[in-house]
């Protein structure tokens, strides 16, 4: 019995290091404050097929507007560089991630660089950009198992997920109002444990998925 008790303690354990380190959208601890506001947003499918947490103004339709003042993406809060993460990364996310979006918008709409008649504003931030650590695997789902695998998560030995964090908005520069705000979490490479440093290529395919949903929003 003592063993069991044990072996019972020592699972739970593993669950708490493991669980919560894949959910698929932003929760709300991880919003930045970079949006006007967080009401509305609602778990969205996009036509990447990725979850998002967003909010669309039930009148807002794109083919009502012709141009788009791109204000470029920034980093919210300002991070600093480490090991995992190096200045280098974080300036080559940054260039990646504004020279697809800008693209991409220009592709629906004409980049202007001042406000006129039926124009939309865009801003957007990069919130995080990290790693954590992954789920259990379904066969991994037994008590011997989620005891080695909590092992290996204190250890620093199981795979990671690279993620980074966008939060966005479109505003109707005619009213001053917002007509779309998202806050998106995407998965890039797999690294093979925590100490692996995370490059812009890690990341490149998060930043594509976003360029196509751009290109394919209704």
């Amino acid at each position: 019995m003592k063993g069991f008790n044990l072996l019972l303690c020592s699972t739970l354990t593993s669950l708490l290091l493991i669980s919560g380190c894949t959910t698929k959208t932003t929760s709300a601890d991880r919003y930045s404050g970079f949006l006007g506001s967080y009401e509305g947003l609602t778990k969205t499918t996009t036509p990447s097929g990725n979850s998002v947490m967003r909010w669309v103004d039930p009148d807002f339709k794109v083919s009502n507007y012709d141009n788009l003042i791109y204000y470029p993406v920034g980093f919210l809060p300002q991070p600093t560089p480490s090991e995992r993460v190096s200045q280098q990364t974080l300036q080559g996310v940054l260039d990646y991630t504004n020279a697809r979006i800008s693209s991409s918008m220009g592709q629906r709409l004409r980049l202007v660089g001042k406000p006129a008649a039926r124009t939309l504003a865009f801003r957007g931030a990069i919130t995080a950009v990290g790693a954590s650590t992954q789920g259990l695997k379904p066969y991994e789902a037994i008590p011997f198992a989620l005891v080695a695998a909590g092992a290996m998560t204190a250890a620093g030995q199981r795979d990671q997920n690279t993620e980074l964090y966008f939060e966005a908005e479109l505003i109707d520069t005619a009213t001053d109002k917002p007509v779309l705000r998202v806050a998106r979490k995407g998965f890039g490479k797999t690294l093979e444990n925590d100490k692996q440093a995370i490059t812009v290529s890690d990341l490149k395919s998060v930043i594509d998925d976003m360029t196509q949903d751009v290109l394919r929003f209704p």
